[in-house]
């Protein structure tokens, strides 16, 4: 009976890079929704992730390198869940309700993921250097179907991006519920890009694609 074989040295070694790469990442995730960024230092999150010090530079130049991957892991992972629960919505309008709606749903259910939104927004703009160019695809698709009619672009996607956080920092407060937030603000987001307010209202009140 031959020998059952193992895994060739280099993919061991590979493999244990990226797991402890991951360990890195998911370390400065849950102290950058924890105490911001700006208030995180590189010891503390190998402290986290139990990795030594000198290993962090093995996969990060600096503290700004691991703050671009948190950025484009929180923002795909994001966008997949937007994109999957509306996969099946034709109405622009509906996806950007859905969108929204999603969003401070989420804030609501999972406090840590909230924070690090929040808190990424005000040191490193998320809004627009990670969420933008999802946002700007589903305005735009708004606008050439005839359901969107803004002023401009970008003044558009500040003000409801500036709302959305805003709406999501009221829910890790506890001012207000996510299920009591998130259609009126969807509904909100609407009417600034241009929708009537009882079509604003109609669209925002639909089932969520997974009710």
């Amino acid at each position: 009976m031959s020998p059952v074989s193992e895994d060739p040295p280099v993919d061991r070694r590979a493999r244990r890079k990226a797991e402890t790469r991951g360990k890195l990442v998911d370390a400065a995730r849950a102290l950058f929704a924890r105490q911001g960024i700006d208030a995180t230092r590189i010891n503390e999150i190998t402290e986290e992730a139990d990795v030594g010090f000198g290993s962090f530079y093995n996969y990060f130049e600096d503290k700004d390198a691991i703050v671009a991957a948190v950025l484009e892991d929180v923002a795909s992972a994001a966008a997949a869940g937007i994109d999957q629960t509306t996969a099946d919505i034709e109405d622009p309008a509906e996806v950007v309700a859905i969108a929204h709606r999603w969003l401070v749903q989420r804030a609501g259910s999972d406090e840590q993921w909230g924070w690090l939104l929040v808190r990424l927004e005000v040191t490193h703009d998320l809004a627009f250097r990670a969420l933008g160019p999802y946002a700007v695809r589903d305005l735009r698709r708004g606008i050439e179907a005839g359901r969107f009619a803004v002023a401009d672009e970008t003044v558009a996607l500040i003000s409801t991006g500036g709302a959305l956080l805003g709406v999501m920092r009221a829910v890790l407060e506890g001012r207000v519920t996510a299920e009591d937030a998130a259609r009126p603000h969807a509904e909100g987001v609407l009417r600034l890009f241009g929708l009537d307010a009882a079509d604003a209202a109609e669209v925002a009140a639909r089932p969520m694609p997974d009710d």
